[in-house]
């Protein structure tokens, strides 16, 4: 379908509005130094990720589901002697990350700001609800939105009943986005379009082996590449 046919616009949030996922980074590193007395560096991000992903479906996204699983893992990867001072590290490392400033990813509030004046502008994105309402505040970047979205997942379920709720048609609906897997492809099956903006840091959960190729599909390495293709 062409780009002309486009009335809708949604964002994803974290590393495409705002810079996020560093902040994961550098959480991740810090907790193995506190755990370096039980194992490796390499082997303690292998493990926490599995901790992670075993408790995704029941904690969903953000920083304080991460926060658990850190707790967690640090008990499991001590046998349970992992003393209550790093406990308590981790949960300031949590507080830390939740009072973060908000820094904008360059060039978006231009893009957003051009593109207000033609099309209906949404964020969608997942992850805590308070966290995501306080980033989306803090920005300064909520009175450039029509609506907004914040739900624990994103598949293609959640993308068709948001475009249902904007009352368009697939067709007439782009998702802007760092992650192929959560932003691109769940719009691209129910046949909306997708533009892919890479962020230089990506968790390896939201990476896809196989390269996208589809009609309403774009690569762009900048938000405002939109202005001359819309």
């Amino acid at each position: 379908m062409p780009l002309s046919s486009i009335k809708v616009i949604a964002f994803d949030a974290d590393d495409t509005l705002w810079e996020n996922e560093q902040l994961f980074r550098d959480a991740e590193k810090a907790f193995c130094v506190l755990l370096q007395d039980y194992m490796s560096h390499d082997e303690c991000n292998q493990l926490l990720f599995e901790v992670e992903m075993k408790n995704l479906p029941l904690y969903g996204y953000g920083i304080k589901p991460f926060v658990l699983s850190l707790i967690e893992a640090a008990i499991e990867f001590s046998g349970g002697d992992i003393p209550i001072s790093v406990i308590q590290a981790l949960i300031d490392l949590g507080k830390e990350m939740l009072a973060a400033p908000v820094v904008l990813i360059d060039g978006i509030e231009a893009t957003l700001h051009a593109l207000s004046k033609k099309y209906r502008l949404v964020m969608a994105t997942k992850g805590d609800l308070l966290d995501q309402e306080r980033k989306l505040i803090k920005s300064g970047l909520e009175g450039y939105f029509h609506h907004i979205e914040i739900v624990s997942d994103k598949k293609e379920r959640q993308y068709q009943k948001l475009v249902n709720h904007l009352d368009v048609k697939t067709e007439e609906f782009l998702m802007v986005g760092n992650s192929v897997k959560s932003d691109i492809l769940p719009v691209l099956n129910i046949g909306g379009h997708g533009f892919h903006i890479p962020f230089h840091t990506t968790w390896i959960h939201e990476t896809v082996a196989e390269p996208v190729t589809h009609p309403n599909f774009r690569l762009l390495t900048t938000s405002s590449e939109m202005l001359d293709l819309l």
